[in-house]
């Protein structure tokens, strides 16, 4: 069954692609005495993370991708409210969490993901964006849900994901996700035998 990004969560994605280089304000930042592994924010500044999680659910577009990159920017201090927000039920405000998480490629943040108690099962744009997610942190293991995400009947899905493929791996295998079906499953065969290759080979060891 092909899946694809809802219509409300597409701004947010494309926005995510294009936050890649963003600053984090860590540097700006103490820690402080805690439990938790990441650096806590200032007073002033969990304020503001708070308002922004609240403030997410009721926004959309370019709103939405503004916040997705303050998040991403904020980076650290914002960690531990994005990761449990990556796990909300609503796909919309999971997907923007994972969006945000991803932008920031802080490979730290690879186990956390992976640790997170998940819902069983994922929803489709979630289990896609988590892919995306962990794979644009460096995390190749779940790499076969971004290629079979290239033969989505949604453009943009197709979009997303070889994109994500490409600034992994560094090629695109001949893929255009603005092709016509026939050659866009041509070259999605190339993706198939490309990780049949490389099932067992290191960081792809885990993949299923």
């Amino acid at each position: 069954m092909s899946f694809s990004f809802r219509p409300a969560v597409r701004a947010l994605c494309l926005g995510a692609l294009l936050s890649a280089c963003v600053t984090s304000t860590n540097a700006r930042e103490e820690r402080a005495v805690s439990d938790s592994p990441w650096l806590e924010p200032s007073p002033v500044l969990a304020q503001q993370i708070d308002e922004q999680a609240q403030r997410l659910p009721w926004t959309h577009g370019v709103d939405r991708v503004e916040i997705i990159a303050w998040f991403a920017r904020v980076g650290e201090p914002a960690y531990p409210r994005l990761l449990d927000l990556a796990t909300d039920p609503s796909p919309d405000i999971a997907g923007s969490a994972l969006a945000a998480l991803g932008a920031t490629g802080d490979k730290r943040l690879v186990k956390p993901l992976h640790d997170l108690a998940w819902p069983s099962p994922l929803e489709p744009m979630i289990e896609l964006e988590r892919a995306r997610t962990l794979t644009r942190l460096g995390d190749w293991s779940e790499i076969a849900v971004l290629i079979r995400g290239l033969r989505s009947e949604d453009g943009l899905t197709r979009l997303l994901c070889i994109q994500a493929l490409a600034d992994a791996t560094g090629d695109k295998l001949g893929y255009d996700p603005r092709a016509n079906e026939l050659d866009r499953e041509a070259a999605a065969k190339q993706w198939d035998a490309w990780l049949a290759r490389r099932r067992g080979e290191g960081i792809l060891a885990k993949t299923q």
